[in-house]
């Protein structure tokens, strides 16, 4: 039974791990295309003597460029608060691995030594045998 919990633990810890990757790779996607964005509002422009609505455009997508940006950024929040979370979630799952691991080695410890004190008792019963018949 505790074998069953711990390899049930073991297997729900590495889920988390991978979710946790999951979750790394979404939010480095965010911050690189943050990045991209930012770049492209420092270097997006209009030909030096275009007309004033060029100017208008330009604003308005760079405008749209930053609300882009803080939204990124919003989900990137997001998600690195289910980071942490989840981060919670593995070190406890770990805990109890550990706590299920270490009762699933006395168990095993208790049976080697119930085995070594049977042979035991079984080696003292033979040279009693030995002793009274011989």
């Amino acid at each position: 039974m505790i074998e069953q919990l711990y390899n049930l633990k073991k297997t729900q810890t590495d889920q988390k791990l991978v979710q946790k990757g999951l979750l790394l790779s979404k939010i480095e996607r965010l911050e690189a295309e943050i990045l991209i964005t930012k770049t492209q509002i420092d270097t997006t422009s209009v030909q030096r003597y275009g007309a004033i609505s060029d100017f208008a455009i330009l604003e308005m997508h760079k405008n749209t460029m930053r609300l882009h940006i803080q939204q990124s950024e919003s989900k990137r929040n997001i998600l690195n608060e289910e980071l942490e979370s989840l981060i919670k979630d593995i070190i406890q799952l770990q805990k109890e691995t550990e706590q299920f691991g270490y009762i699933l080695e006395e168990q095993k410890q208790e049976a080697i030594r119930k085995m070594l004190l049977a042979e035991e008792e079984e080696a003292n019963e033979y040279i009693q045998s030995k002793y009274i018949s011989g």
